[in-house]
């Protein structure tokens, strides 16, 4: 069993920056990958940006060169750093891990983007 825990979803304005947190309650070295999703209103749930164990990376290009996904191996974190952020960036944006062949989900925070 995965625990995952969101952070730092807000109101931000177009160009503006956040930074989200996913707290694990294992390390996260032990994933096979961990990612961030994102599921606007109407809107299926899709793949944001991922990193596997050995440091590929997937993303939708509509995010590249503006979203990065890193690891804090000593605090078992996950973060994402949005930048020059759009409205259709809007969503719910949740954590995934996976690990021992199982996926967990975080419980989602709201990034809201407008002026």
């Amino acid at each position: 069993q995965v625990q995952l825990v969101e952070s730092g979803g807000g109101l931000v304005q177009p160009g503006g920056s956040l930074r989200l947190s996913c707290a694990a309650s294992r390390s996260i070295a032990s994933f096979n990958a961990v990612g961030w999703y994102r599921q606007a209103p109407g809107k299926e749930r899709e793949l944001v940006i991922s990193i596997t164990g050995s440091g590929t990376r997937n993303y939708i290009d509509s995010v590249k060169g503006r979203f990065t996904i890193s690891r804090d191996y000593a605090r078992d974190t996950v973060y994402l750093q949005m930048n020059s952020l759009k409205p259709e960036d809007t969503a719910v944006y949740y954590c995934n891990a996976h690990y021992n062949s199982n996926y967990y989900w975080g419980q989602g925070t709201q990034v809201t983007v407008s002026s």
